[in-house]
């Protein structure tokens, strides 16, 4: 199938993230409030917006930290094979993580990072994920803490692209196909 047509409906408006992602902030904020210092994790490369937006709305001290996983390569379906593209610069043992992920839809790169990352014994280790799609799930993993969650639909913007176009739109949109 040629998939170099296609067509992008607007699903979730920049102003709905905006006001959505403020209150995840609050809730994080207040989950973390007894840390010294929480560990940001956002995966890369589609959360890079999500993370910016959201360290700036935490009530907190942070340190930004990101990993690279991949499932999906150019693809709109997960491979189901876990790539670690780039790991943590630092250490994570004995403190507060947060991993920030752009969509949970199989589960298996979530899955993939959370045992990574709980085999190097963080105190907490807790999720958010602006997107859930759990319609997709083949995985028993879920997000702490969750965007939206959306129907079974491929999706692009505010990080999230399609073959590495349309990560920089403002809103969350469903990509349709045509011929």
């Amino acid at each position: 199938m040629d998939h170099s047509n296609y067509v992008i409906d607007e699903m979730i408006s920049a102003k709905s993230i905006a006001a959505r992602v403020e209150t995840l902030a609050r809730e994080i904020s207040e989950h973390f409030k007894d840390t010294d210092k929480l560990v940001v994790v956002g995966l890369l490369r589609g959360s890079f917006i999500f993370i910016a937006d959201l360290v700036r709305e935490l009530d907190l001290p942070v340190e930004v930290d990101f990993l690279e996983a991949s499932s999906y390569g150019n693809s709109t379906e997960s491979s189901r094979e876990v790539r670690i593209l780039k790991d943590l610069r630092g250490e994570i043992e004995g403190r507060d993580i947060l991993v920030v992920e752009d969509i949970v839809d199989t589960g298996h790169t979530l899955d993939h990072v959370l045992h990574l990352l709980e085999s190097r014994k963080p105190a907490r280790l807790m999720t958010c994920a602006l997107l859930d799609k759990p319609s997709r799930r083949e995985t028993g993993v879920s997000a702490d803490w969750i965007g939206f969650e959306i129907p079974d639909e491929f999706v692009v913007g505010y990080g999230i692209d399609y073959a590495q176009r349309n990560r920089n739109l403002p809103y969350i949109g469903a990509v349709r196909f045509t011929s």
